[in-house]
């Protein structure tokens, strides 16, 4: 059976001399793999539209397990995310985040939305540190973790001082940090930053500058998160970390939030 997907290409590894297996993130079936026959020719008509974070319309040939890729249109070749080092670092770690916990077993719309706004978001240019940052939080239920940030984890209050709390699942408020000695305490902004990265649009958002401290605390947190919770520890995560320690890549710091 002949698929039209609307998809983005999240990883492509050679096979054989000349054909790649492709693995697609697409809007109607979800993640799928495929083969690109002679993709890895620079004279492919597949060469192109099977290069990382491609965005684009693929043509699947599919009946049960791996597919056929036969063609492909870009709607957006995410340039930018292509030529920028700081750009391709964040945008490689987002899809490698959406290959391991999104599962091969039919559509997931939002993982979907989720992933094309913050690459469309990175490839506009906006600060790949804050996008990676809503899509840590967005993607935390795909790896079982449903986090407590909408009112208190221990009394359900939604007023008051709060706190984080690994052991207890989310926030605490200021009447329950006796639940957790190792609470870590938040800021009114620092608690709205994380209630908006795991509830908004990325797309709702528009410009967002965060000053590196306040990006470098929410991200300990969803970080601890993912390790502790999940074990999962990515190889992009390391390569931004490198990434980091080379001074002449570091950005402006922020005079205000």
């Amino acid at each position: 059976m002949l698929h039209k997907w609307e998809g983005i290409i999240l990883k492509a590894r050679a096979y054989g001399e000349s054909n790649k297996i492709v693995t697609l993130m697409t809007r109607e079936a979800g993640k799928v793999a495929c083969m690109a026959r002679g993709a890895k020719k620079p004279t492919s008509r597949l060469a192109g539209v099977t290069q990382p974070f491609m965005h684009g319309s693929f043509l699947v040939q599919r009946t049960s397990g791996m597919g056929t890729l036969q063609q492909g249109e870009h709607f957006n070749t995410m340039r930018h995310i292509q030529t920028d080092i700081m750009a391709t670092a964040y945008a490689s770690y987002i899809v490698e985040l959406v290959d391991r916990l999104v599962e091969e077993s039919g559509p997931v719309p939002h993982a979907f939305e989720v992933l094309l706004q913050a690459l469309n978001a990175i490839e506009e240019g906006h600060d790949p540190e804050a996008i990676t940052l809503f899509v840590d939080w967005k993607m935390l239920p795909y790896a079982g973790v449903q986090p407590i940030l909408h009112a208190c984890a221990g009394c359900g209050a939604v007023d008051g001082e709060f706190a984080f709390s690994f052991p207890q699942g989310g926030f605490l408020c200021h009447r329950c940090f006796h639940l957790d000695p190792y609470i870590i305490r938040l800021s009114p902004t620092q608690l709205k930053l994380i209630r908006m990265f795991y509830t908004v649009p990325i797309e709702q958002v528009g410009k967002l500058e965060l000053k590196l401290q306040t990006k470098q605390f929410i991200k300990k947190i969803v970080t601890t998160i993912y390790e502790e919770q999940t074990g999962i520890r990515l190889k992009s995560r390391n390569f931004i970390e490198q990434l980091e320690r080379t001074p002449l890549l570091q950005p402006k710091p922020k005079k205000e939030e």
